[in-house]
């Protein structure tokens, strides 16, 4: 799990509250008319855009991405792919049978090395499979970006809901406080929901893209190398093409 996600979410609205309590009461901030504006109308705004199934499946990969731990390093991924393929090279692709691996991309083609399967199917089937994440994260990027433009933009619109209400009753001064409320909590609620929710997740989601797009091409490319037999120093000399210049260096250094 990741922490620092956690301590953030929790630290800014912690940060929020405290300021709340210090400067007055907490129900003064507490109004439903400007809840549902901003969270009914994004959400709604957000349904517009894109199907029921996409949204729900947007929630649970962008959740997931967001409090999950970090992805495996290209580093130690190349160190593991050739350990695999020193155990290909003495004991055949039945060695990988009962083989531990960290990562499921990594496992599901040992898996298929140690069955057997023709060499184009397995590269057919891995690059299908990461091709099928990496769209998975691009869509609940679109829709935690539709959210975290839509929050503030239903912000400005309640707040001008709340100042055509207050300017229709201003003779009547017990009707200005509750129009003033929603014309300022509905900024406050938008704001808040897209910066600290939404866009920060949308980050997360392109840094996990990012991620994942090098690290599963960089599995595909060594499962094709172990598929081919090939030795274990030239599979970790091919891959080191995907490391940064300083751990390129570190990674010779060590081998």
């Amino acid at each position: 799990m990741d922490l620092a996600t956690l301590i953030g979410i929790v630290g800014a609205f912690g940060i929020v509250v405290t300021a709340i309590f210090l400067g007055g009461s907490f129900g003064q901030f507490v109004d439903v008319p400007s809840i549902l504006i901003v969270v009914g109308g994004g959400l709604a705004a957000t349904l517009i855009r894109f199907q029921l199934s996409d949204i729900a499946a947007a929630f649970a990969t962008g959740f997931k991405v967001a409090l999950q731990g970090k992805s495996a390093s290209p580093r130690d991924l190349i160190e593991e792919i050739s350990h695999l393929g020193e155990i290909v090279r003495k004991s055949g692709p039945l060695g990988l049978e009962n083989v531990d691996v960290s990562d499921p991309i990594l496992g599901k083609g040992v898996q298929y090395i140690a069955d057997g399967y023709d060499i184009e199917f397995i590269k057919e089937s891995m690059e299908r499979e990461r091709d099928l994440q990496l769209t998975r994260l691009s869509e609940g990027k679109r829709v935690f970006k539709a959210l975290g433009d839509s929050a503030p933009a239903f912000g400005m619109i309640g707040t001008l809901v709340g100042l055509v209400q207050m300017l229709a009753n201003m003779d009547d001064p017990s009707a200005i406080g509750p129009s003033m409320a929603i014309a300022l909590l509905t900024t406050l609620y938008g704001a808040l929901i897209s910066n600290i929710i939404c866009l920060p997740i949308v980050d997360k989601l392109d840094a996990k893209f990012d991620g994942d797009e090098l690290n599963q091409t960089l599995i595909i490319d060594g499962v094709m190398q172990i598929r081919e037999s090939k030795s274990p120093a030239l599979i970790r000399e091919m891959l080191i093409a995907y490391l940064p210049g300083k751990d390129r260096e570190a990674l010779e250094a060590a081998a």
